[in-house]
């Protein structure tokens, strides 16, 4: 076998490394300089208001009244029924019930079009059309730049800035016709109806949302907000915001809708409606925060937040989720995965033995307390747990500690109960972890890594896909059928065999560094969170000559919901040749 590292392999290195680069490098969006701002560079606007018939964007911007050839105040189709939203349509309850207050309308052809992106006039119509509030400044007498006095939306334009929903960019301008971001939606709602982050640790964020890094510095407290107030809505993974990708008509309806839920305007949606799942931030009508389940007790609510998979397997081991999925009311301190994490890796790990499941027994129910207890009700002094030893309670102003917890996230409500989010792990009095016994198995492994864990760049997968070749001999360097698997290893690191195959399979060993994930650019009006990764490892050529060399290997994940991650990898392996390809796949989430 030839030298791993040739002078001639040195121009397919930088090629892969730089396919890499580029392909894993983040958008970098600035912070804007007022709370509602967006980035420099408009996109191309989508329609004015209530769309043009035509779907053709309207370029000019000094128009005294709404082109003819826009749909009126009323919807144009008939009743509420749009061809492109069927009953089966994730936001259809979102958009009939808007449709059918006046606040959104059609398109003469009959279609809805819940996929187009709405621009920063069409929504300052939309808030104009859904409420009734109060000015809190005034307009100055010559109005936006960019916003004659004759333009179609100056009007809502004009409300929605003396309302207090949105603002203007510097250089007093408003772009009305520069799609809008989601978070950028999301500020103007929390603004406009006065809903304040009143004590939750920005931290929250990340128990409901995978790309809570990519929410721009300026929004962080108004995402707080909007998910305490049950206003946000994510598709079609209720755990991915998405918050910098243009916000879409359905998207639109779907806050809208839970704005007016908020202000006792429209009542929840059912829990057993498919579209509730999909509601992030505690309960809307049934539907618990970040979760799948219609079903919103204190064990599903931890179960379908990222932030407390430690806790949901510990309440599972010690055979305690029946007792607080019944009526109860309980009132449970819940520790994060970063408080149990904190804990020595192997008392954790004893923890889950079967030897010591009382000894887990006793640590979990000195977390929980009888009733349903409020963070007004709680007060300084003593509460009594189901384990019997009491926690001690200190409330100052906002703030909240339970022993020497730090309270991070209040009154989490469910339906048998309240939640706090708590950063250490409570023990009794009387506990020691030192006492925990060891376990049968003569192996101690102290904790180690988890095999097929999720990372912090998502779920472990396995696929298909197809490679496609750029330099080299092997496999790997032509156009062949690719089996694809990631398997988390820990919360930063993943094993990723693949195999190309073809005449001579190619297969592929990295060892992979999991990045976190950034929400970047838009698909089809729908922003998409990637999750980078960088490694290298083995890579085996199954061909006659059996070639064993390095590989490098870079790419990035896509969650596409919460079954299908989309793929894309560059791998340069250093074997007879230099051999450099580039596969494409999807994969079905298994953790």
């Amino acid at each position: 076998m030839n030298s791993l590292f040739r002078r001639s392999s040195a121009s397919a290195v930088f090629l892969a490394l730089g396919v890499t680069g580029t392909t894993v490098a983040p958008a970098i969006i600035s912070a804007p300089a007022s709370a509602q701002m967006t980035q420099q560079n408009p996109t191309t606007p989508s329609d004015q208001g209530t769309p043009p018939s035509n779907l053709t964007p309207i370029t000019p911007s000094n128009q005294g009244t709404p082109p003819s050839n826009l749909t009126p105040t009323t919807p144009s189709t008939s009743g509420t029924n749009f061809s492109d939203v069927g009953s089966d349509y994730w936001a259809s309850p979102f958009i009939q019930a808007l449709a059918a207050r006046n606040v959104i309308a059609g398109f003469p052809d009959g279609t809805f079009k819940p996929d187009q992106p709405v621009t920063r006039a069409e929504f300052a119509a939309m808030i104009q059309k859904a409420f009734n509030v109060n000015p809190v400044r005034q307009l100055n007498a010559g109005g936006f730049s960019d916003v004659p006095p004759n333009y179609w939306a100056a009007g809502a334009i004009q409300k929605a800035y003396e309302t207090g929903f949105m603002s203007g960019y510097p250089g007093n301008v408003f772009r009305p016709q520069q799609q809008i971001p989601k978070v950028q939606a999301i500020v103007a709602l929390t603004s406009g109806l006065g809903l304040n982050n009143s004590s939750a640790s920005p931290d929250i964020l990340n128990t409901y949302y995978a790309d809570a890094s990519s929410i721009p510095n300026y929004a962080v407290n108004n995402v707080v907000a909007a998910t305490q107030a049950n206003l946000v809505v994510n598709y079609p993974d209720v755990k991915t915001l998405n918050p910098t990708g243009a916000l879409t008509r359905a998207d639109a309806a779907a806050i809208l809708y839970q704005a007016l839920v908020k202000q006792g305007q429209l009542q929840p949606i059912a829990s057993n409606v498919a579209a509730a799942q999909y509601v992030v931030g505690g309960t809307a009508g049934g539907a618990q925060a970040g979760g799948t389940q219609t079903s919103n007790d204190i064990v599903s609510l931890a179960a379908s937040s990222n932030s407390f998979t430690t806790l949901t397997a510990l309440l599972k081991a010690a055979g305690l989720t029946d007792t607080l999925q019944q009526p109860g009311p309980f009132t449970v301190f819940a520790p994060t995965d970063q408080a149990f994490a904190a804990l020595p890796k192997e008392a954790l790990r004893r923890l889950q033995l079967p030897e010591n499941k009382d000894a887990l027994v006793k640590i979990l129910t000195y977390h929980v307390v009888s009733g349903s207890l409020t963070s007004t009700q709680l007060t300084t002094g003593e509460q009594k747990t189901l384990e019997g030893e009491p926690v001690r309670i200190k409330a100052s102003g906002d703030h909240l500690t339970v022993n020497k917890a730090k309270v991070i996230q209040a009154n989490v409500q469910a339906s048998n109960g309240v939640i706090y989010a708590i950063n250490k792990v409570l023990l009794p009095p009387d506990f020691k972890l030192s006492e925990l016994k060891r376990g049968s198995s003569n192996a101690d492994n102290g904790g180690g890594p988890t095999i097929g864990r999720a990372t912090r760049g998502g779920r472990s997968y396995i696929g298909v896909g197809g490679n496609i070749g750029i330099s080299g001999s092997s496999d790997l360097s032509n156009g062949n059928f690719a089996v694809i698997t990631k398997l988390g290893v820990t919360r930063n690191f993943s094993f990723r065999p693949s195999a190309v195959i073809g005449s001579n399979p190619v297969v592929l060993l990295p060892i992979t560094f999991d990045l976190t994930p950034k929400g970047v650019g838009d698909l089809g009006g729908r922003a998409f969170a990637i999750s980078p990764f960088i490694g290298a490892g083995v890579a085996i050529d199954t061909g006659n000559s059996g070639d064993v060399g390095a590989l490098v290997t870079g790419g990035i994940d896509v969650p596409l919901g919460s079954k299908l991650t989309l793929n894309g990898t560059v791998n340069a392996a250093f074997l007879t040749d230099t051999d450099v390809g580039v596969t494409i796949g999807i994969g079905y989430n298994f953790r």
